[in-house]
């Protein structure tokens, strides 16, 4: 199956603006959620075997975390037109039936993805109180057919560290998954069909 690392995306950037909607037809901003102390954009699939692998153990993280000050937020940028699994309705589907305690928004302009920089699903950017990247990695290094336990260990050391003041290790594993699926003529410079 083909693999997309994540791009490198320099600590301390700051979180791009987004006005994207719902499966319920409300729309979310980065604003909206200013006053949480940490902030998690994870730009998602519905059919990547990366992200099908992760997803029980994503809403869970999400749950265990949300009481503590952890905004996640899920982006699913993939073009739904050759892809029609990833329409705004099936996002919602998938919102409910994996328990998706958090939102759930529609890239159909694939603007969103550019501005982060996000290249594959699932791709984490965690950002701090002030909005800046403080960690850009995977989520754990189980991978589909590798039998290593899905965790979110690796993301957790990262937030738990946001939510105490701290900086996460600049030390970053990237995130590998399957790579965006860019509408005909709107791929980004970084992206190779080769990957």
């Amino acid at each position: 199956m083909p693999k997309t690392n994540s791009n490198p995306i320099d600590l301390g950037t700051s979180a791009a603006d987004f006005l994207l909607p719902d499966a319920n037809g409300a729309l979310h901003r980065l604003a909206d959620f200013d006053a949480k102390p940490a902030l998690l954009v994870a730009f998602i699939s519905n059919r990547c075997p990366f992200v099908v692998l992760i997803r029980e153990a994503l809403a869970a993280f999400a749950n265990d975390y949300a009481d503590k000050g952890l905004q996640v937020v899920a982006i699913n940028a993939n073009d739904h037109e050759a892809h029609p699994e990833e329409t705004l309705a099936r996002i919602g589907e998938e919102a409910e039936k994996f328990g998706y305690g958090f939102p759930y928004l529609k890239d159909a302009s694939q603007q969103t993805a550019k501005a982060y920089g996000a290249a594959c699903t699932p791709d984490f950017f965690l950002f701090a109180a002030d909005r800046r990247l403080a960690y850009h990695g995977q989520f754990d290094d189980a991978r589909p057919g590798n039998g290593r336990p899905v965790t979110g260990a690796d993301l957790r050391t990262a937030v738990d560290a946001v939510l105490k003041g701290e900086t996460p290790a600049a030390d970053q594993v990237p995130s590998i998954g399957c790579n965006i699926k860019w509408s005909a003529g709107n791929e980004p410079v970084w992206f190779s069909r080769v990957a």
